[in-house]
């Protein structure tokens, strides 16, 4: 597994490897737990109006937004989720349950670190 993250850190640096200066700047950390599992690194793009449905995972979710957007909540609210924003969502907690709102898509580097040979998602209400 670390040779997994090596590698997906190795990526993202590249993307700067022409830059003046490499500046690397901690978003979030969390603890990893246990053995036996998998890391799934996703690009997750909603265009407005649709839906990402409440849902857990079995494992941790970290989550960089790309290319942020308004979100409507449940109450009929909206909120925005700003580029550059950093989420951990942890093991089995119900998250999003939203609808992109406004004209921009949501777009978000997602990593997920769970137990190997689950779904990576369970939808919930």
């Amino acid at each position: 597994m670390t040779k997994v993250i090596s590698l997906v850190v190795f990526v993202l640096m590249i993307g700067s490897a022409n830059a003046q200066s490499t500046i690397r700047t901690e978003l979030k950390r969390g603890d990893l737990i246990g053995k036996d599992m998998d890391v799934v690194v996703t690009v997750l793009e909603v265009p407005p109006g649709e839906a990402i449905a409440r849902h857990i995972h079995p494992g941790e979710e970290v989550v960089y937004v790309l290319q942020g957007a308004t979100l409507e909540l449940p109450d009929g609210t909206q909120r925005p989720l700003p580029t550059g924003a950093a989420i951990i969502n942890a093991r089995e907690v119900p998250h999003a349950g939203f609808k992109v709102g406004g004209d921009t898509s949501l777009k978000m580097l997602n990593v997920h670190i769970v137990d190997k040979g689950k779904p990576m998602t369970e939808f919930v209400k």
